[in-house]
């Protein structure tokens, strides 16, 4: 795989500070059972890096400590790891939301037969990829058979209220590009994604995101090898909207690895690139530990070229469009 970082790290993007931490956007793992070709993770069957037991636990004391209300679990599919559902339990019993960040087909691989139901029960927002509504776009990009699965398993949580207003239990869609394009605008591919997946499939969901491929990791590559990767971040430069840096996600959101290291934002995360030590463990690299007496408010975003995909045009985040 070739490595984007340095053709990333000499950056004129605008300097950053943060604001009070609301997010905890924890990575369980990079196991999975896809391997997209998006994937900005690596993330893969063959993967063994999986959260220890000790910094688990240490997930619930921050939640408490720093008085967050949101706690983001991702992967890899999160919901692998054998402590997913405890932490969820205890994540849920302080008070706080949890989003499962979820690939669909997951609910059908053997031992998550009771997986939505789980989720149901302790009212987990689920926001669940599908990158199309046709058949055709989603198995190319993330492999034969996934379209299927993934549409019964939406039927699925629907059963069980997702989705459904009223219900309680949100469930919302991604969407990304096939390749190095930004997302069309969110509202009107969200009216198209409803219309569709209700048509032919009875199914209903409550927003869509749009997040634009990050060239990093396996995409990055990808582009590289193409000699796609200048004209793409020239598309993301030439589309930069100073308007969406006040509500890029890490302003409000710290991201921990499968070790409990802590970084900006899940792309810093895949690239190395670990949260500046100017106030916390300035020896070393900071991790989930110190949340537990340290604040973050006000501290310095560690940014690089790569920051250009999440104020490109709409905007994106975890959340999706930022300029709806």
């Amino acid at each position: 795989m070739r490595a984007t970082l340095p053709l990333l790290e000499k950056t004129g993007f605008p300097a950053l500070r943060r604001k009070q931490l609301t997010t905890l956007q924890v990575n369980l793992g990079y196991r999975c059972n896809q391997t997209c070709v998006h994937c900005h993770v690596n993330a893969g069957p063959t993967r063994t890096e999986m959260m220890d037991s000790q910094t688990l636990a240490l997930i619930p004391r921050v939640l408490e400590a720093r008085e967050l209300t949101t706690l983001d679990l991702t992967g890899g599919a999160p919901e692998l790891h054998e402590g997913f559902r405890d932490l969820v339990c205890s994540a849920r019993e302080l008070g706080v939301s949890v989003i499962d960040r979820c690939n669909l087909t997951i609910l059908f691989e053997p031992g998550q037969e009771g997986l939505a139901d789980f989720l149901a029960g302790h009212q987990v927002d689920v926001v669940a990829s599908l990158p199309c509504y046709s058949l055709e776009n989603v198995d190319k990009q993330r492999g034969k058979g996934v379209f299927d699965k993934s549409v019964a398993a939406l039927q699925k949580l629907n059963a069980l209220g997702y989705g459904r207003e009223g219900s309680g239990l949100t469930l919302n869609l991604v969407y990304n590009p096939q390749g190095p394009s930004l997302p069309p605008e969110q509202r009107k591919l969200q009216a198209t994604y409803k219309r569709e997946l209700f048509e032919h499939f009875g199914i209903v969901f409550n927003e869509l995101f749009t997040l634009a491929n990050m060239p990093i990791q396996r995409f990055g590559s990808m582009l590289i090898s193409k000699g796609q990767f200048n004209d793409y971040m020239r598309l993301l430069e030439e589309n930069f909207a100073a308007a969406n840096l006040d509500n890029v996600m890490c302003r409000s959101l710290v991201s921990v690895d499968w070790e409990g290291y802590l970084y900006d934002c899940d792309f810093n995360q895949m690239l190395g690139l670990a949260l500046p030590g100017d106030r916390i463990d300035a020896t070393g690299r900071p991790h989930l530990r110190d949340l537990l007496r340290e604040d973050l408010a006000d501290r310095s975003i560690r940014v690089a070229d790569h920051c250009f995909g999440c104020t490109a045009g709409q905007g994106s985040s975890c959340g999706g469009a930022l300029n709806d």
